[in-house]
């Protein structure tokens, strides 16, 4: 049982630390994006439909690394606390759908729906059935988790870059409108 975790520490480390330096860089966008949301506009909705979900993602993978590099004593508390967590994030993801839902400032695309409702769903039921499932006998639940927890990871890099570039290129969009009078804050 020991060699199965042991056996994960390194992915765990690596998705593990990447979660975390990835979330730490979440909280410096948000911090610069208050600027961006007043020329682009949006509100606290759509931060929660939007940019939240995006460090739930990666807290979920840094979770699921915490909890598999933890020095279990038996394997199937590992599984059920990886299933808990699984199951904490179907409930969140029913949550962002309802503030996908409703977002006013900006309708969701079918594109959207998939990469912040959909995909994060689908990697906690894995996590959720494979949990279930990790015990001594079928340590091959083992990769459904890790492939769940590595699938968080991407997501959350996919949906910080979204951000990244609706807010960076929304802005771009405010400032070459015609008539409008920019200042510019570099001779400020």
């Amino acid at each position: 049982m020991l060699e199965t975790l042991h056996a994960w520490d390194s992915f765990y480390v690596i998705v593990g630390s990447s979660s975390a330096a990835l979330t730490g860089l979440m909280f410096v966008v948000v911090t610069l994006m208050p600027e961006a949301r007043k020329r682009v506009g949006g509100s606290n909705e759509t931060v929660a439909a939007f940019a939240t979900p995006t460090i739930v993602d990666f807290c979920a993978a840094l979770l699921v690394s915490a909890i598999l590099s933890t020095p279990w004593s038996n394997l199937r508390q590992a599984g059920l606390a990886v299933a808990v967590s699984g199951a904490l994030g179907l409930i969140y993801s029913a949550i962002v759908a309802r503030r996908v839902l409703k977002s006013v400032d900006y309708r969701a695309e079918a594109v959207d729906w998939v990469w912040y409702v959909s995909l994060p769903a689908a990697a906690h039921i894995a996590m959720v059935i494979s949990g279930l499932l990790l015990n001594p006998d079928r340590t091959g639940a083992m990769f459904p988790i890790g492939g769940a927890t590595i699938a968080l990871m991407f997501i959350g890099i996919h949906n910080a870059w979204d951000t990244v570039t609706y807010m960076t290129f929304g802005m771009l969009q405010e400032e070459s409108k015609p008539g409008q009078k920019h200042e510019n804050k570099r001779h400020k």
